[in-house]
């Protein structure tokens, strides 16, 4: 089995053996591909593993750290943009396929019907009328940051417990990864089109908490309630698991799906047989094309395996926009809401079969896949090095893998064999009764959660005008959403919250840098 290097507080370890092979493996999976980089020869694997190995020497930035996606790596001013900029080595004709998918995905839908034939179709129920709208400026969604704000780059995810014979089996075998409500479906709607009602209201409040730091220092974490308001098709199921998610950042998502699965899977340790405390676990969902069980790298909960299943999802869920890959006319409405499945849909027979009918989402996919990571600042600053240190020293490496190559063999020439710093495992971690939705999807618990990547977040507040972390946006900054960490996450936060004041303003520039 090829290993990657794995940092843990105290000496640098190799993580232990992947556990789950055998059992993938029966699922349907060719072992070679899980194990082992299929795509390199020996030259290129050692090679590989040179540039991956922990850094020796803190008093200096690595080779190439600077340009955190290698050749696709956007040098473009850093402003408001910085997120929507397309791969820095992709071709002049895919730059016009990039900037249709921009326009498509700034696109404004309209419901039906419409004299805008080519642009109506939206909801019945929807969340949004543009992708653009969840996703501005392709940055970090966040919650109401004032009363009386509309929650508009957040959304709700509902489940409730599975209870007959055939939800159990359809779980266990993962044709669903989780229940939907009977009657709200699997997301809250907030918005309705003209002569349909909202689903409802989502009200949000917060309590503080105070934290003692070291050095004297102090910080508070607000804890949010979330409660469902004035719900407009009757009462919802009465164990109804109510999960909010702000949308993430768009960049680099085409390289996160040309890492090799067998670098991510070398990370997992579900069973922590090295009692590090880390016991990072994949996500297995069926892929949407074969149906065969794959590697979910993407969502809160890794509960998707291609960006082109999550564009399509958004697509129907979200905007209520049917598409080739999601023929879903009515997006998200129910058997019990017959209003809803009895409005319009957009269906133009003289265009396609869907109200987003090719090369709409191909388009799209594209640009999400293509859409450049920042450069890194202050890479040889001497307190962003001494901030990067911490971070290793802490553990925070343990789940935040600094750096992998992507697959020599990547469908697209631009995202081959590129050494990227996602700062991500891309596994599932417990991080805690704090964090925890209480909603399982797939093999993701109701307190776990995919790492997300850090590359960009230093960002956050040039792009997205604020600095709000987290599933859920709770966070008002960097030090609150590390001291949230729980479960797997506890023994680094504890390290940081005993930092000497100094070394932990450091810790915090070191993740403005990234």
């Amino acid at each position: 089995m090829r290993r990657l290097w794995r940092p843990v507080l105290g000496p640098y370890r190799l993580p232990t053996a992947m556990l789950m092979l055998a059992a993938l493996s029966a699922a349907g999976f060719a072992s070679g591909t899980l194990d082992r980089r299929d795509d390199l020869d020996a030259k290129s694997t050692a090679k590989v593993e040179r540039v991956l190995k922990v850094p020796a020497d803190f008093s200096k930035p690595e080779a190439f750290e600077r340009m955190s996606a290698g050749a696709t790596t956007s040098t473009k001013l850093v402003n408001q943009d910085a997120f929507s900029q397309s791969l820095a080595n992709i071709s002049f004709e895919q730059e016009q396929e990039f900037k249709l998918g921009n326009g498509l995905f700034r696109k404004t839908w309209v419901s039906s019907p419409s004299s805008t034939q080519a642009s109506d179709g939206l909801g019945p129920l929807f969340n949004a009328r543009a992708c653009q709208l969840c996703h501005l400026k392709d940055g970090r969604g966040h919650p109401p940051r004032v009363q009386g704000e509309a929650i508009q780059s957040m959304l709700f995810r509902l489940s409730v417990p599975a209870r007959t014979d055939a939800e159990k089996q359809a779980l266990a075998d993962k044709t669903l990864l989780r229940i939907p409500d009977p009657i709200y479906g699997g997301q809250l709607q907030e918005f309705g089109v003209p002569g349909l009602k909202g689903e409802g209201e989502v009200e949000i409040s917060y309590d503080e908490m105070p934290v003692t730091l070291s050095g004297g220092e102090t910080a508070s974490l607000r804890k949010p309630t979330y409660r469902l308001v004035d719900p407009a098709y009757g009462p919802p199921d009465p164990e109804l698991m109510l999960s909010p998610r702000v949308s993430p950042q768009m960049i680099g998502l085409g390289l996160v799906e040309a890492i090799h699965d067998a670098d991510i899977m070398a990370l997992a340790n579900p069973d922590d047989r090295d009692k590090d405390g880390i016991s990072g676990k994949p996500s297995m969902v069926r892929h949407p094309d074969t149906g065969v069980l794959a590697l979910g790298r993407f969502g809160w909960k890794a509960s998707q395996v291609t960006i082109g299943q999550q564009s399509a999802d958004a697509f129907a869920d979200d905007i209520g926009i049917s598409n080739p890959e999601a023929a879903r006319h009515w997006g998200d409405c129910t058997a019990k809401q017959p209003e809803c499945l009895q409005m319009a849909s957009g269906v133009q027979e003289r265009l396609g079969d869907t109200e987003a009918p090719d090369p709409v989402l191909d388009l799209v996919d594209f640009y999400s896949r293509n859409l450049a990571v920042p450069a890194r600042r202050d890479v040889d600053d001497k307190t962003v090095l001494r901030g990067k240190q911490i971070f290793y020293e802490s553990g925070c490496t343990a789940c935040h893998n600094p750096k992998f190559v992507t697959r020599r063999d990547a469908p697209e020439k631009a995202h081959q064999f590129q050494l990227i710093w996602p700062y991500s495992d891309f596994l599932l971690h417990d991080m805690g009764e704090g964090l925890a939705d209480g909603m399982t999807v797939g093999d993701a618990s109701g307190s776990e959660w995919r790492t997300p990547p850090l590359w960009g977040i230093g960002l956050t507040e040039t792009v997205s005008g604020h600095t709000l972390f987290l599933h859920d946006g709770r966070a008002r900054n960097f030090l609150e959403a590390i001291l949230w960490h729980g479960g797997e996450g506890q023994a680094a936060r504890d390290r940081v919250a005993n930092l000497k004041p100094e070394d932990r303003a450091a810790l915090i520039r070191f993740l403005e840098s990234l």
